[in-house]
């Protein structure tokens, strides 16, 4: 198979010359001995919290699904907004925590590939709903908040809301208890890697074009994304590993054991592929994977392609 090739302006190239074999092969990089300790201590911490989430329903039309409005408790006295979707027919058999990109959301999806199922779309903190100054919702600024302390890096918060929105689904639908999944695009998917080890709650996951993966080696590979901004901090001050040698989802993925369909592109001028393939090579339990010719980036036949993706995503989560 040959990568595909588009026509671009990006100074560098968006493939980074990997063959689709060569990107299978990337490993995960090393991590620290205290990794799995680290978050399983933030983990336990989050799981003792009680969220008081909230819907309140809005106006908003659809034939499908009763929209609401989503607030609930976190970490660090935030509050995190977001939306939730409930079936206006049927019985609720699922429930799902939905992860968004570095955009954010102003909407939730209504398209996704499940059934009989509530989904929370909650935004993490500091953009969209969840808005929280000094916490700026520029990607650029966002990804360095806090970087120089380990214990405070806003990813971690970031997963702390994940896990919160699941306490959060369980205490609003307790039927869902057992039948929860899990879905994430680029940061989402970056940020459901760090989180799906530690918590059992969550029994499958997809990943899409998930970011944050093999630090040493995002870190040499031009991006025009957030991975830009950790470059060129990494460049002022040579320190950036201390923390994020904590936060790789390549070394997190490692620990999951939950199965993981994961959608991994080859052409990414913001999240590299390497390592969103080293990623899924990571994985140790049941995986499945689809490769994207490209990801944040319209090409030719992406519709055709997303559309196959939802009937691939449709089955995986037949069974949760």
């Amino acid at each position: 198979m040959t990568p595909p090739r588009f026509p671009h302006s990006y100074p560098f190239d968006p493939g980074y010359g990997y063959q689709p074999a060569d990107l299978l092969a990337v490993p995960p990089p090393d991590y620290p001995a205290d990794f799995a300790a680290f978050w399983q201590a933030r983990h336990q911490a989050v799981r003792c919290l009680d969220p008081q989430p909230v819907l309140t329903p809005t106006t908003w039309p659809h034939p499908d699904y009763a929209v609401m409005d989503l607030s609930y408790h976190s970490t660090d006295g935030l509050v995190i907004g977001g939306w939730a979707l409930l079936p206006r027919s049927g019985r609720i058999r699922q429930g799902y925590v939905v992860g968004h990109g570095y955009g954010g959301r102003d909407a939730p999806d209504f398209d996704l590939p499940v059934h009989d199922a509530v989904l929370l779309f909650p935004c993490v903190r500091g953009i969209s709903r969840s808005r929280h100054p000094p916490i700026s919702d520029n990607p650029a600024y966002h990804v360095l908040h806090d970087i120089d302390k380990r214990d405070r890096y806003i990813l971690g918060g970031c997963v702390e809301d994940l896990w919160l929105a699941v306490s959060a689904l369980l205490a609003l639908f307790p039927d869902t208890f057992g039948h929860v999944g899990y879905l994430g695009i680029s940061l989402g998917g970056g940020l459901g890697a760090l989180a799906l080890p530690w918590d059992e709650r969550i029994q499958r996951g997809h990943l899409n074009v998930p970011s944050f993966g093999h630090y040493p080696l995002r870190l040499q590979l031009p991006t025009c994304g957030s991975g830009d901004a950790v470059r060129r901090y990494e460049r002022e001050t040579g320190h950036v590993m201390e923390t994020l040698q904590y936060y790789d989802a390549a070394s997190a993925a490692r620990f999951i054991t939950q199965p993981v369909h994961v959608a991994a592109a080859l052409f990414d001028p913001c999240v590299a592929p390497p390592g969103q393939f080293a990623i899924y090579n990571a994985l140790p339990g049941p995986r499945q994977l689809f490769m994207l010719d490209a990801g944040h980036f319209e090409y030719p036949g992406m519709s055709h392609q997303h559309a196959l993706l939802k009937q691939e995503l449709s089955a995986f989560f037949e069974t949760l």
